[in-house]
């Protein structure tokens, strides 16, 4: 597979805009009877802000009112009483939705189609032109690594094929804000990798994303912001970095230093600080990072897989640098 363009450049960065894409002020929704008594709560007086930009974390147990809220910002439920918008019109506005882009959290696609088809289905409904819509289908199949199944029928396909092309799809209309659903679900390590690297370069590129994972070392490489919710309410929010920093410790990483050395620089911390526990290890690497390592030596010394490949060159209307060809039949 060709290399993959370096994400970050920046004397092309896209700065963020501070522009409100997303603004909850007092959110609730409550779920009623079939008599119009309340039920349950699913989302109690809830705020908070998404700009333009950004990669948010909206995260969860299961019953948090994650996917009540996301319903609410696709216009898809009614908010019971609060302020909701999107682009600064509401939820529900036509031309708001073709800014949007949806990953849902269960792929449901028609699955007598093919990945071809069914990415042609979605480009028309954005309204899409067929040159538009070939010259896309081509870029998508090949970032999510595709291309060599374009034809099956997708109700053929596993989780994690399924899941790639439930990401093209949900990219066809190069929207404004990207809604993930637990994105990662049923990918390989390499699949999750690949869409981390499409996040990271949406937001490069001034697109929002709203994430939602429970795979929270995966919200920890990508987001910049994160609210965690419970019982329908925001419990914490916040920049991710400033969240978990620990501020009452400091850590310190140096060259491997031989043992009199270490023992010199624990007295002089003790001389400073006094006693008390002072750990020192070396660094690790996460295990994502040591499984890819390996996979792409692999690859270097051309080991033959039978299983997936992984994903070619992110699609280049993606990136932005790419003319489209004119609208036409």
């Amino acid at each position: 597979m060709p290399e993959k363009p370096a994400l970050v450049d920046d004397a092309t960065a896209v700065p963020s805009t501070g522009t409100t894409v997303v603004e909850a002020v007092g959110l609730s929704k409550v779920f009623r009877d079939f008599w119009g008594r309340p039920k349950a709560r699913a989302v109690n007086g809830i705020d908070f802000t998404v700009r333009q930009g950004q990669v948010f974390g909206l995260l969860g147990p299961n019953g948090s009112g994650k996917s009540t809220t996301v319903k609410m910002i696709l216009g898809l439920l009614y908010p019971t009483r609060g302020k909701l918008e999107v682009f600064g019109a509401t939820p529900r506005d036509v031309d708001t939705k073709r800014r949007i882009g949806y990953l849902p959290e269960e792929t449901y696609l028609y699955r007598y189609l093919t990945a071809r088809e069914t990415l042609d289905f979605f480009g028309a409904l954005f309204g899409l032109s067929k040159a538009e819509r070939k010259n896309r289908i081509e870029q998508l199949l090949e970032m999510v690594g595709l291309a060599n199944s374009f034809n099956r029928p997708v109700g053929e396909f596993s989780k994690g094929m399924a899941r790639r092309i439930g990401l093209a799809q949900a990219l066809v209309n190069d929207p404004d804000l990207v809604i993930l659903d637990e994105p990662t679900s049923g990918l390989d390590p390499i699949g999750c990798r690949e869409v981390k690297d499409v996040i990271r370069l949406l937001a490069h590129r001034g697109k929002t994303v709203i994430l939602c994972s429970h795979l929270l070392a995966d919200v920890q490489d990508v987001c910049d912001e994160v609210a965690v919710l419970y019982g329908g309410q925001v419990r914490t929010s916040g920049d991710l970095a400033d969240i978990l920093t620990v501020s009452d410790k400091t850590r310190i990483t140096a060259p491997n230093l031989d043992a009199a050395t270490l023992d010199a620089v624990q007295d002089l911390i003790r001389q400073r600080v006094g006693d008390g526990t002072i750990d020192i290890d070396q660094p690790k690497m996460n295990l994502e990072d040591f499984f890819l390592q390996v996979v792409r030596e692999a690859r270097e010394a051309s080991v033959e897989t039978a299983g997936v490949q992984s994903g070619g060159r992110i699609a280049a209307y993606l990136q932005g640098d790419e003319d489209e060809p004119a609208a036409g039949p």
